[in-house]
């Protein structure tokens, strides 16, 4: 980890220098070690690695890095125990994400910071979805999440509105108080949350897991970052189960990543008559397994299951009187449902606000209405 400031200063100068990607900045280190030692070459050896026009850029110091070596070393002194930075090469660095094809060169890490050396993939699990789930999916997550943190696995996610979050929250109350939890991998700097709403949610995952970034300290939530993260969400995971996913959702870069790296691929079924189900359905097309429990789950990646099964996704075998057994799992319209149970509107319509007021199902926009499953 990184425990001066000048050897912070060298490497934030090698990877704000204009034309030192992270490609780039592994082949400097490969060539001459750590950043203090690159410096310390002439610009004749530079050339000899990256070329002339970059070697002439690493003659200047990029403006910005001081300041932002301040803000970083500041960052690091406010909490040493919960607050870190490690490098590429170091003990700590978590081992799976150097077995992934673009290690990040310098990973930043808030919470739990001592468990970061000891990171298995073998023992997490990333779950990923919509940022707009359906109600079903936002309690799908929060189950398989609950369930298989449990079951002692590490959840992975972003940190996102939706699937994200649900899974996170799942993942805190359902682990273990002496496991890491989950991890959320963001696409900003640690000193900033994204979004908002999830101030808290960050808050708790500090106390009981890890938020980790590639990212330097101010840097805002770009589109282009949260495409790149997924490879971190799926390298640090033994595999990647897709809850809900539209066609062109980030959540199958994130599930086409995870393949690429030779890991388990998920996806959770749902109504052929649900966009967010789309991308599920072609990832299941595709080989991915389908899951309908966190025991299918664990069987897969052939883990021990401490618990009896847990059905997430199916409907009760004990036939429920009334309303909700007419209700199916799919949505529905009132039309198609007063043509199924014969009730007058008024009487319908009744109905369906004491089943939604209990939590039985949702009303969903378009008139439609959907059971709800729990765990």
């Amino acid at each position: 980890m990184v425990s001066e400031r000048e050897e912070l200063a060298a490497w934030l100068r090698l990877l704000h220098t204009p034309g030192i990607g992270a490609s780039t900045a592994r082949k400097l280190l490969a060539a001459f070690g750590p950043p203090q030692a690159i410096w310390a070459q002439t610009q004749a050896a530079w050339r000899q690695v990256v070329g002339p026009r970059t070697a002439q850029a690493m003659t200047e110091t990029p403006q910005n890095v001081l300041t932002l070596t301040e803000a970083s070393w500041t960052w690091l002194q406010d909490a040493p125990a919960a607050r870190t930075i490690v490098t590429l090469g170091d003990a700590d660095y978590p081992s799976a994400l150097l077995d992934t094809a673009d290690p990040p060169c310098l990973l930043y890490a808030m919470g739990c910071v001592d468990r970061l050396p000891h990171l298995p993939a073998s023992r997490a699990l990333a779950i990923v979805g919509s940022r707009n789930p359906t109600p079903q999916g936002q309690i799908n997550a929060r189950a398989f999440a609950h369930s298989l943190a449990g079951a002692g696995l590490t959840i992975v996610s972003g940190l996102a509105l939706g699937v994200d979050g649900a899974a996170h929250e799942g993942a805190l109350a359902g682990a273990d108080p002496a496991q890491l939890a989950t991890i959320a991998v963001v696409g900003t700097g640690l000193d900033r949350v994204y979004p908002r709403q999830h101030l808290p949610l960050a808050h708790q995952i500090t106390e009981r897991g890890l938020i980790l970034s590639e990212y330097a300290l101010g840097t805002p939530p770009l589109n282009a970052h949260f495409p790149r993260r997924n490879r971190l969400i799926a390298g640090l995971a033994q595999g990647t189960l897709v809850v809900e996913a539209a066609p062109e959702s980030g959540s199958l870069i994130t599930a086409r990543l995870a393949l690429e790296q030779g890991h388990e691929v998920f996806a959770v079924p749902g109504s052929i008559h649900s966009p967010q189900s789309k991308g599920c359905h072609t990832l299941i097309r595709q080989g991915a397994k389908l899951v309908e429990s966190a025991q299918d789950v664990l069987e897969e990646l052939r883990l021990p299951d401490p618990f009896a099964q847990i059905l997430l996704a199916r409907a009760s075998a004990v036939p429920e009187p009334g309303l909700l057994a007419l209700l199916a799992h799919d949505p529905v319209s009132l039309d198609a449902l007063q043509a199924r149970c014969g009730l007058e509107t008024a009487h319908l319509q009744a109905q369906l606000l004491d089943l939604e007021l209990a939590g039985h199902i949702e009303r969903l926009p378009g008139g439609l209405f959907q059971r709800l499953v729990r765990a």
